[in-house]
């Protein structure tokens, strides 16, 4: 008997494998079939129709180095379609297609990044790899400098919005011709300028997508770069007599700053949970202060400069330019924003698009070029919408998240667009959760990383692929559920891995709150416990300064 059930079982482990590779065999022929030119615009290249197996390392020897992605691994069958698709007579962009064999009935877009032309190959990956046909594009230029975008405004349209949208019309033409059957609903995810991206589309193109996926959103682009760029003037350059270096930002100033902020929320963890309830004293890192004898203290110049950053940046008129850094982030600010040189995208985005000054020095910037850059708003890049009504009427929904420690972005720009969407339908909390929800991540840099419990299904990061694909833990499964489904998220659980590797397994979990619920800590029971934390509304914020 047993004998009769192993050759039984073998049978069946046999007869899977053929039916498996019989099935490999179909959809690489079908693949190598596809004529995907043939259906899209005229001018439209092929520069690469391929079938890559589950556990192959593509490789782009192609791709500009400063994008620093030579390669990708893709974990399951698919069918890659590379094309370069014509916008203008002097524009276009390359574009990624990856048809997974496993196919959901969707389509998912991804974004870019900075001022990038760089194609997120991982997070394709991801999106193939949960059974969306996926898609990116390089945003009409390469690598990752604006110098494209110097007299030449269709580069810059491109890079604004052209090249995102002109992919979903390709993306949604070549996934039902190539599966032949009916395309489902369209989907997005992008961080940073990727999250901007994917707002400004539901404005422009409100029928492109179903659902948003919008991570720490570059919104109010402009003025976005007008603050980044004031922090080189600020900090002045590494021989500056009062410059104050990166060890300094990363222990005195940090340490003040946790001493202040720490346990607002009731718990010493390294970690703000409001950044908006955290306003630092900057007198008490002044030598001398209330008479201490430390020497681990700024003078007072460095105490201004100090001050200065954590205010909200103000327009001559005392109305908001742009909020205030998030307290907490210095860890990571040293060594950029706050490193004694020009923040690079900034200053290529003077330089190359408002400006038209190759020879701009950045030393010399002003609120004066903000206040050209809100003027000029190049291709309408801006995307500072007061409402998403026809986006919302289609029924399109959207999921933003922010980390608080974001290094680039103030969280507190979210929390800011949040409000002035929830103004035009007068604060009415039900109206503006239908469709736009948003999740503050304590302890989460930007877009990914930090002591928090960062990872919540972001993209292609390898954390991301160590958690559930399910609306409770993964905000991409969250938006398809609240789409597809009605299921509304009012949480999402974010996960810390230890070390942030998934093979050192859950450190903690945490529950991230719509906004404007906060995450609370109940006043008992282990802060590592997500039991131990509630969503709360305490409330909108109400900033003290115009919005």
């Amino acid at each position: 008997m047993a004998w009769m059930t192993w050759h039984l079982c073998a049978a069946h482990f046999f007869l899977a494998l053929v039916v498996n590779a019989d099935g490999r065999a179909s959809f690489k022929s079908k693949c190598l079939g596809f004529k995907p030119q043939a259906h899209v615009s005229k001018g439209v290249l092929l520069n690469r129709l391929e079938f890559v197996p589950s556990g192959t390392n593509l490789t782009f020897p192609d791709n500009d180095v400063s994008c620093n992605r030579p390669s990708q691994i893709v974990t399951g069958d698919l069918c890659r379609v590379a094309l370069y698709v014509p916008t203008s007579k002097q524009s276009g962009f390359h574009y990624e297609l990856w048809l997974p064999e496993a196919w959901n009935g969707r389509t998912l877009a991804t974004g870019n990044g900075g001022l990038d032309g760089c194609i997120k190959y991982e997070d394709i990956a991801y999106g193939a790899a949960n059974g969306f046909s996926t898609f990116g594009t390089n945003n009409g230029h390469n690598g990752t400098s604006g110098a494209a975008f110097y007299q030449n405004e269709d580069a810059v349209i491109d890079f604004s919005w052209r090249a995102l949208h002109t992919s979903v019309e390709v993306g949604k033409e070549l996934t039902p011709l190539f599966y032949n059957k009916k395309l489902g609903k369209s989907y997005y995810i992008g961080c940073s300028l990727g999250g901007r991206q994917g707002i400004g589309n539901a404005e422009k193109f409100p029928t492109d997508f179903d659902g948003i996926v919008a991570g720490s959103p570059a919104v109010d682009f402009n003025s976005l770069y007008s603050w980044r760029a004031t922090f080189f003037p600020i900090t002045g350059d590494t021989a500056s007599p009062d410059f104050i270096s990166s060890d300094t930002w990363k222990t005195t100033i940090h340490n003040e700053v946790l001493r202040q902020c720490d346990y607002i929320d009731g718990v010493n963890d390294g970690i703000i949970e409001d950044p908006r309830l955290c306003h630092i004293d900057t007198q008490q890192l002044l030598c001398g202060y209330n008479n201490s004898t430390s020497t681990d203290c700024l003078s007072a110049s460095q105490v201004q400069k100090v001050k200065t950053i954590f205010n909200d940046y103000l327009w001559p008129n005392g109305t908001l330019l742009y909020p205030r850094m998030n307290p907490g982030s210095e860890l990571l600010a040293a060594d950029g924003l706050y490193s004694g040189k020009a923040y690079g995208p900034s200053a290529d985005w003077f330089k190359y698009a408002i400006l038209g000054d190759p020879s701009w020095d950045p030393t010399t910037y002003t609120v004066d070029d903000a206040l050209l850059a809100v003027q000029k708003n190049p291709a309408d890049i801006d995307t500072w919408p007061t409402s998403l009504a026809a986006f919302q009427a289609q029924g399109g929904k959207i999921i933003t998240y922010h980390g608080q420690q974001d290094q680039q972005i103030s969280s507190l720009n979210s929390i800011r667009f949040w409000e002035r969407l929830a103004a035009e339908v007068d604060y009415d909390l039900d109206k503006i959760d239908s469709y736009y929800r948003l999740f503050r991540i304590p302890g989460m840099n930007h877009c990914n990383s930090g002591p928090g419990a960062w990872t919540v299904g972001q993209g292609g990061s390898p954390s991301s692929y160590g958690i559930p694909f399910d609306k409770d833990h993964n905000v991409l499964a969250a938006i398809v559920d609240w789409v597809e489904k009605a299921v509304t998220p009012d949480e999402i659980v974010g996960s810390k891995f230890v070390g942030d590797s998934v093979a050192g397994g859950i450190m903690y979990q945490h529950r991230h709150c719509r906004y404007p619920y906060r995450s609370t800590y109940s006043g008992d029971g282990d802060p590592l416990d997500i039991g131990s934390w509630h969503c709360v509304n305490f409330g909108g914020y109400q900033p003290e300064t115009s919005k």
